[in-house]
């Protein structure tokens, strides 16, 4: 039997004598999965770092993270390390992840990557519910095995799902499913490159659409794609390290937070810990 473990915050704006700020007002926890306290580094928005304690995930573990915005908040979550799922005997792990976030509410959700050693069985969902003028910006980056140590994620199995919706309408539906070695290489699909990264923004104005390419081209040494559906900017980027990803996205979220959040890109302090 592996640890069952619940967390589910919920974020609302309040007014008080400095005016309005984003306070946590709702926190349920059960089992090793906790957040120690909110922080305020910019002002209203709310840093939220939530922690798994036991430092990685393994055969049997359930997880399940509810976070839920209310009208006007302002919430940034991102994780203290790197996730890990650890080797399985048989057993999967399981990782749920729902995201709601009210209309006139805001949430960037800046998670630190998810590392999958060889031999891991994982399950992944990711939904997030936007109700109509709600903004969100969010990346998911995955390493498939440990590429500065040679360790390929063979064998392993993984299934992630994310998903993406506006007042209950789908706008970005993704699912990855890897059963064996063969799904690491085909030409269609990861191309051998360990390290897989999505990046949304909803809300991106079309003229901010060049500067985007033009940044992407200039920092991202791998593979990648730039595309805008509607207002929804999806970049997708496939490398073979965790840090050129993540370098590429913290420079995409410098570049599109003013454009989505109307305020400047405050990193969150944890990222230089």
């Amino acid at each position: 039997m592996g640890w069952r473990a619940e967390l589910h915050l919920g974020c609302e704006q309040r007014v008080g004598p400095r005016g309005p700020r984003t306070l946590l007002t709702h926190k349920h926890q059960l089992g090793p999965l906790t957040l120690q306290r909110a922080f305020h580094p910019e002002g209203a928005p709310c840093h939220l770092y939530p922690l798994h304690p036991p430092g990685g995930v393994v055969g049997g573990d359930e997880l399940e993270l509810r976070l839920d915005i209310a009208a006007d908040a302002h919430a940034l979550v991102t994780t203290p390390g790197a996730a890990r799922f650890y080797r399985s005997a048989g057993p999967h792990a399981e990782q749920t992840q729902a995201l709601s976030v009210a209309s006139g509410a805001a949430l960037e959700w800046l998670p630190q990557p998810t590392i999958l050693f060889r031999g891991a069985q994982a399950r992944m969902r990711t939904a997030v519910s936007l109700a109509p003028g709600a903004r969100f910006i969010g990346w998911d980056i995955l390493s498939l095995g440990r590429p500065a140590s040679g360790e390929r994620f063979c064998p392993g199995a993984l299934d992630a799902l994310w998903t993406l919706r506006r007042d209950a309408h789908p706008l970005l539906l993704e699912r990855l499913r890897i059963d064996n070695c063969t799904d690491l290489d085909r030409p269609s699909g990861l191309r051998a490159q360990p390290v897989l990264g999505t990046f949304v923004a909803g809300g991106l104005p079309a003229g901010r659409l060049d500067a985007v390419r033009v940044a992407v081209s200039e920092v991202c040494s791998g593979l990648y794609g730039v595309t805008l559906l509607d207002d929804l900017l999806v970049v997708r980027a496939l490398g073979g390290s965790t840090e050129t990803v993540w370098a590429l996205f913290c420079e995409l979220w410098g570049l599109v937070r003013p454009a989505v959040m109307a305020c400047a890109a405050c990193p969150p302090r944890i990222w230089r810990t």
